[in-house]
């Protein structure tokens, strides 16, 4: 990727060290010029997700400065060679291409996903990451059956209410975890059979005594270091520990003996790059997703949408743990 001159300037979040919020900062760069096999994609909303605050902190490693973000819709600007997958003017979304959280941003022309024309730039932008995410959970990693049990954590959270509509689709028994009423209401109208205050009830137990003593087929973790003990010991024999986040800190090391002391279980670190590699994959999955939101039968709540400004805001929200649904910049 090159840089045009200084005439064409726009707007960027920008880190030049890792921390908290605010090392966000509002900065004018120059807009970035589409090398080959790349778009510029002037963008129209953006997704905002935990993944972020992981390359904020540096838990993901990025080298400063950088722009953050990775999910965004928008319209595609200019096309640089060898690029037949896009054209200008196309409406497009992408997951997993870093660089989102500014007014253009240079892709690979390969990871940028068609928008069917019913499908507004905001609901995109709030499907692509946690949709595709939800996806390769429930059809992929661990494909749910009908008849089987699943308990899922922060099931208000995007990725959750999203996961359980999936989940009950497949004809799974969904029992969700949450920290509050107001967020279990959610959950329960999304669909969850069960949910449980972890707040006020023990959810290792609970999930114990809502399976009769067996335990589920598998458990969703995307909370992490406070629950992946108790989420191992809610596993039926031969269960699966699905990790894919860590909102509270990473999980330590497990030793291998343990599992087969549990009951020979599963463990699973994912990534939904690694579940997107090829664009015939991205573009089934990312199809399915928008095309469920498109005829109705995935639902999207967008919890609130701030300007490119309010970056450190909304970062400040997501880490509060109080969202439920999804969080939009808008530059």
């Amino acid at each position: 990727m090159t840089f045009t001159s200084f005439h064409n300037l726009m707007k960027s979040i920008r880190i030049h060290q890792h921390g908290g919020p605010e090392v966000l900062k509002y900065e004018e760069v120059p807009v970035p010029t589409p090398g080959p096999k790349e778009a510029l994609v002037k963008i129209a909303a953006i997704g905002v997700n935990f993944i972020d605050v992981y390359h904020r902190t540096g838990l993901y490693k990025n080298a400063p400065p950088f722009t953050p973000g990775s999910e965004a819709s928008g319209v595609v600007e200019s096309v640089g060679r060898e690029v037949s997958e896009v054209k200008p003017g196309q409406r497009v979304a992408f997951a997993s291409v870093m660089g989102a959280y500014a007014e253009y941003v240079v892709a690979p022309a390969a990871r940028l996903v068609p928008l069917p024309d019913q499908i507004a730039f905001d609901s995109a932008a709030a499907a692509m990451l946690q949709g595709m995410t939800a996806h390769y959970l429930t059809h992929s990693t661990f494909p749910l059956k009908a008849g089987q049990t699943c308990l899922i954590h922060a099931a208000a959270g995007g990725v959750g209410m999203l996961f359980i509509q999936m989940a009950k689709h497949l004809g799974a028994r969904v029992i969700g975890t949450v920290s509050t009423e107001a967020k279990a209401q959610l959950a329960k109208e999304a669909g969850a059979d069960e949910v449980i205050l972890y707040t006020q009830q023990d959810f290792e137990v609970e999930a114990k005594r809502l399976t009769n003593n067996r335990g589920v087929d598998v458990v969703y973790d995307s909370v992490g270091k406070t629950t992946y003990e108790k989420s191992l010991n809610c596993l039926a024999p031969r269960g699966y520990l699905v990790c894919f986040g860590q909102s509270s800190g990473e999980v330590p090391p497990i030793a291998p003996l343990l599992l087969s002391a549990k009951g020979s279980l599963f463990l699973t670190r994912c990534k939904l790059a690694d579940y997107t590699v090829t664009r015939e994959e991205l573009l089934q999955r990312a199809g399915e997703v928008l095309n469920w939101v498109a005829n109705g039968s995935l639902k999207l709540r967008i919890y609130q949408t701030f300007s490119l400004a309010e970056a450190a805001q909304a970062h400040k929200l997501l880490e509060s743990r109080q969202t439920t649904g999804k969080l939009l910049l808008q530059p």
